[in-house]
């Protein structure tokens, strides 16, 4: 026989100082309770809607956690078993989905599991494993899935392409992989993760893959990609967008040339430098690169002959008005987005497997985008200068 709730006592001991919810909560009995009258009612409304002999036959018996505490429940069963529970289904442990959006939302700010597990025992005094925290995660995969799959607008005019390294297990050992992440700007001026994809290597024979498969989701052309120097990048872009103009990371290139340059040098180094890349136009940055290879061509030789080797693909941004010029000439805005991913992975030495590293990275973007609430600045004003640009490449979007 169930025991009524006592209020007089829950009261007594609400002045005592006991907790409301959480273990040994004063509500926990009452949830109990109330739950258990809602399946007896259940079963009685099934019984009454079945023909032939069908009756009550005992109680299961299971331990659910609910907001205000772990409690043993006593679901009723029938004779011939067709008994389907509603409030407290089968097999579900959890009496609402509150805890489970508690884990995922404190997974997505980068905590532990362990440190997960505390926050739940201190807030609802309930004992939870990795292994049901894992599981509680993995509800992600199958929304990661179709956010990977999902269809894309036809045009952006701006996307920026870059890979992040983590270490991640494979076959009892861990092996670098590289997470690919594509970065596109909308039409109305809003940032946008088009994809992330995994591979062992950054290289531009899969980028190439990772291209195709956006143009394959719906992505038909791309106004300007910026990118990194790596050897091949322009290629494996033009190979599935050809119109596309590709502008490599300058702030890269002047990185990977100081690495040549000895630290005595450095700093006069640069000032010779800043001229070429800060440049008003095109022929002013070419004078001001033949006037470094003046002076520095014969001490460091590779360093200049990277710039000239390259400068097709770095002197893009140079043909644009300035609000498109500090947009494109650097991968500054997927940057950001790394540094997004690396404080939540901050405490993460390495990953069982690749899916709990998506999912730490998938939430990393949705941390992301709620942010990116607002177009980027003067964004009317540069898509009306895109349009003439890049003539009749937008008019059938933009109803031109």
């Amino acid at each position: 026989m169930r025991n009524d709730f006592d209020f007089d006592t829950a009261l007594s001991a609400l002045q005592d100082g006991q907790k409301l919810t959480g273990k040994d909560g004063i509500l926990t009995p009452l949830i109990k309770q109330l739950t258990e009258a809602a399946l007896e009612a259940e079963m009685a409304v099934h019984l009454e809607s079945v023909e032939g002999s069908n009756r009550k036959n005992g109680y299961g018996r299971k331990t659910v956690k609910s907001t205000s505490g772990s409690f043993e429940l006593a679901t009723p069963r029938d004779r011939a078993g067709s008994f389907e529970p509603q409030l407290v289904k089968k097999h579900q442990t959890h009496m609402s989905d509150e805890i489970e959006r508690k884990i995922i939302s404190m997974f997505g700010l980068g905590m532990s599991y362990l440190d997960i597990a505390g926050h739940i025992a201190e807030i609802y005094g309930l004992e939870i494993s990795n292994a049901a925290i894992s599981s509680i995660t993995d509800k992600l995969i199958p929304e990661i899935k179709a956010w990977q799959q999902r269809p894309l607008a036809s045009h952006y005019p701006f996307v920026w392409l870059d890979a992040i390294h983590y270490k991640v297990k494979q076959d009892g050992r861990y092996v670098a992989q590289a997470v690919y992440t594509v970065l596109g700007l909308t039409l109305e001026g809003h940032k946008e993760i088009l994809g992330l994809y995994l591979s062992e290597t950054e290289g531009a024979n899969f980028w190439l893959s990772v291209l195709t498969d956006l143009n394959n989701r719906g992505l038909e052309d791309i106004l300007i990609a910026c990118v990194d120097g790596l050897t091949g990048f322009p290629d494996a872009i033009n190979a599935i967008f050809p119109q596309t103009e590709v502008q490599l990371c300058v702030i890269h290139q002047i990185r990977n040339s100081m690495k040549y340059v000895a630290s005595k040098n450095q700093k006069e180094f640069m000032a010779d430098l800043k001229p070429v890349y800060k440049a008003e136009t095109i022929a002013g940055a070419e004078t001001a690169l033949d006037a470094l290879e003046e002076k520095w061509g014969k001490k460091y030789p590779l360093v200049i002959k990277s710039w000239r080797k390259k400068w097709t693909n770095l002197s893009v941004y140079f043909k644009y008005p300035p609000d498109i010029r500090r947009v494109i000439y650097t991968t500054n805005a997927i940057e950001a987005v790394h540094r997004q991913f690396r404080k939540l992975t901050k405490t993460k030495g390495a990953f069982p497997n690749e899916n709990s590293l998506l999912k730490l990275l998938y939430m990393g973007i949705q941390n992301a985008s709620q942010k990116w609430t607002m177009p980027l600045q003067n964004w009317n004003l540069t898509l009306s200068q895109l349009s003439i640009y890049f003539e009749g490449r937008l008019d059938d979007v933009l109803d031109i």
